[in-house]
């Protein structure tokens, strides 16, 4: 079956290009000119890697890094005409898995996109001390053993997985794991943590989650 890429440029001339290097290398390529539509073609799609250009006329590339990061662990590799360190490291806390500055030779993006892609196809582990999350098969250990988490609780614990040490607030958390759809007061946080304290324990992964008082939560560095 042909892996499928996913697009999102607004540049023609770029589009044309990086399109027909993709297919001549064996790759489905479909095309996007701006976030909202790549947006809805990743959730119809369910592309193997995109392609995002930073400068969309609608949105800013690395929103819409973070909108698919929420939902998919899906490849994404930036294009960008800027070359500043801390603006990378801004596209890498978004979500990007890689990044190319223009004016780049298409070659190189489709070794780039095979390097990806063969990442993805061995599955991507995140490994902290004897926690592993395995986000492609959604699956989670403590020690060898399986944690029986709900899919809101698998999602809550990769989204602090990606940062461990960092500590992220209520307000952070509702936004990047329920969307922002909680409602005022709502203590639907907290009762996810406890849930995952809880069964963490049972495996003897005491403090796996640090709660820190009066800012939020994040997951304990080994």
């Amino acid at each position: 079956m042909e892996q499928r890429i996913l697009l999102i440029e607004d540049n023609p001339d770029i589009t044309r290009v990086v399109q027909y290097e993709l297919e001549q290398a064996g790759y489905r390529v479909i095309t996007a000119p701006d976030g909202i539509t790549g947006l809805t073609s990743a959730r119809e799609n369910t592309p193997d890697l995109v392609i995002l250009d930073l400068g969309l006329p609608d949105f800013d590339g690395a929103e819409v890094a973070r909108r698919l990061r929420k939902t998919s662990s899906v490849p994404i590799i930036i294009l960008t005409a800027m070359d500043a360190i801390d603006r990378k490291v801004n596209l890498l806390e978004a979500g990007a898995d890689d990044y190319m500055t223009k004016p780049f030779h298409p070659e190189e993006l489709v070794a780039r996109v095979k390097v990806q892609l063969r990442h993805q196809q061995h599955g991507e582990v995140i490994t902290i001390g004897a926690l592993e999350i395995h986000p492609q098969k959604r699956l989670c250990s403590y020690n060898g053993h399986e944690v029986r988490l709900s899919p809101k609780e698998f999602d809550l614990l990769t989204f602090l997985a990606r940062q461990p040490g960092r500590v992220y607030s209520r307000q952070e958390i509702e936004r990047e794991v329920w969307n922002g759809e909680l409602p005022s007061n709502s203590n639907v946080v907290d009762v996810h943590m406890a849930n995952m304290r809880a069964k963490l324990r049972d495996l003897d992964g005491y403090g796996v989650i640090r709660t820190v008082r009066g800012i939020g939560y994040a997951l304990k560095t080994p």
